[in-house]
């Protein structure tokens, strides 16, 4: 059975809402999605299993595979979006729309557009005996929290051997990406009358010591760590926000600030944790303030894939890049970690991600599809050697 064309199923996807938030008010179920690339799997052949997220409720995680054995191939991206301005788009984020050579629409780059070419390249591949499986994943909230990716290291994830996360890469392999941690730091002194400092104490001025604790701890990573591989070659820890106090002549009783860390492969966000906590416990106790150290959410580790492994190798002689490394973080790490080599390869630049007007240029549609669809037959249809 053939499914709908290149434009119609793109066209299907990008109609359907599927926002996800840190906001309530923004944030949309996936299921849409799911079920919609679940029905064109299961027309292909595919045997399909929808995953509900435990304790995220509306969220689903889809495992749909072709063939059997003990090695083969995952396709894995995302099915959520980002929030959009509607009022602010040329033309309506959730209708396909073709303008000079490219297909406008959230989610048409990152990453909507990537499941299309995929079941495009499928196709194209049909026809021919499948000796090892290939597994289509498309997972949930990649954008807020990747529970999806999360669920997956917990439940039965996918069992292939390699593994491609179709980001977009402008179709150039990328094998090494850097985490990412976003933490929170809470003082706790004394409210009292400005006029007389001795009435309290003041979380403001921790803050101050807490946050120059942090600028020296960034010069020290920066000479710790480097990659020339990444265009910024050293870890980076941005001090994102604050809040605190309440007026002028009050002193601060309770401040807060929250930062975010990209650690470059070879750290650990655990380690980094801990370190900060040593580095800061003084600084609290030394102001006399109480200290609350949490994590706004798990973290994503950073990546690497070796330059030597077959799938680095077969994706370098197949697009004629050599593999880069990224300053963003994805859900690679979650696949490695369930024993897979894994790349992250895939249509659209990352440039109109998140951004207005968002797009997927036509002329990355063939050359994709005819991409994945030589992975599909080496990792899939080859015979194994004897």
């Amino acid at each position: 059975m053939r499914l709908p064309g290149t434009i119609e199923k793109l066209s299907a996807l990008i109609s359907r809402n599927s926002i996800s938030s840190v906001l309530p008010e923004y944030d949309q179920s996936n299921e849409a999605v799911v079920h919609l690339l679940a029905n064109w799997c299961r027309d292909l052949g595919f045997e399909v299993v929808i995953m509900p997220v435990e304790g995220n409720p509306g969220k689903f995680n889809l495992l749909a595979t072709l063939g059997t054995g003990s090695g083969g191939l995952v396709l894995s991206g995302h099915t959520d979006t980002v929030p959009c301005n509607p009022e602010r788009w040329q033309s309506d984020p959730f209708t396909l729309t073709e303008r000079d050579g490219r297909f406008y629409g959230l989610g048409t780059c990152d990453m909507k557009g990537f499941f299309a070419l995929v079941l495009d390249a499928v196709e194209e591949c049909l026809q021919h005996e499948f000796h090892q499986p290939l597994i289509i994943l498309a997972t949930a909230d990649e954008e807020s929290s990747m529970c999806g990716a999360r669920a997956l290291t917990r439940d039965t994830g996918p069992h292939g051997r390699y593994a491609i996360v179709g980001e977009p890469t402008s179709l150039k392999p990328v094998r090494m990406h850097k985490g990412i941690m976003m933490e929170s730091i809470r003082l706790t002194g004394k409210a009292g009358h400005s006029s007389n400092p001795a009435l309290g104490i003041s979380a403001m001025d921790a803050l101050h010591d807490v946050m120059g604790e942090l600028k020296n701890l960034r010069l020290d990573l920066a000479q710790r760590y480097e990659n020339a591989h990444f265009a910024v070659a050293t870890p980076t820890l941005n001090l994102g926000c604050v809040h605190g106090g309440d007026n002028p002549n009050r002193i601060c009783a309770t401040c807060e600030l929250a930062f975010d860390l990209r650690a470059l492969p070879g750290m650990n966000n655990d380690d980094l944790r801990n370190e900060i906590r040593r580095r800061l416990t003084p600084i609290a106790e030394q102001n006399r303030v109480e200290l609350t150290y949490e994590s706004l959410f798990p973290g994503i580790d950073p990546f690497e894939e070796a330059r030597t492994s077959e799938l680095v190798q077969m994706a370098e002689k197949l697009t004629g890049h050599t593999s880069d490394a990224v300053n963003y973080a994805t859900e690679a790490p979650f696949l490695q970690k369930l024993g897979m080599e894994t790349i992250i390869l895939g249509p659209g630049n990352i440039d109109q991600a998140h951004q207005l007007d968002e797009y997927l240029a036509m002329d990355q549609i063939t050359p994709c599809v005819d991409l994945i669809r030589d992975m599909i037959r080496h990792f899939c249809q080859t015979p194994a050697q004897s």
